[in-house]
């Protein structure tokens, strides 16, 4: 018997992408460049944590 705590902590879990996993996305194909910019190679992000990023960085001050 398999235990259903495990079965629904895997599923709540968020996907995690790569960032080119996001680039090649339709999800973000107007901002390929931003998320190849912003984003670490190697590392794993959930769409989430990339939408955060983004607004974050488009909310900056321009100097």
């Amino acid at each position: 018997m398999s235990n259903p705590e495990t079965k629904t902590a895997k599923a709540a879990a968020p996907a995690a992408f790569t960032r080119e996993q996001l680039a090649a996305s339709k999800r973000y194909a107007r901002r390929r460049d931003l998320v190849t910019a912003l984003l670490e190679p190697g590392k794993r992000y959930t769409l989430a944590e990339v939408d955060g990023l983004i607004e974050k960085f488009m909310k900056g001050k321009v100097n």
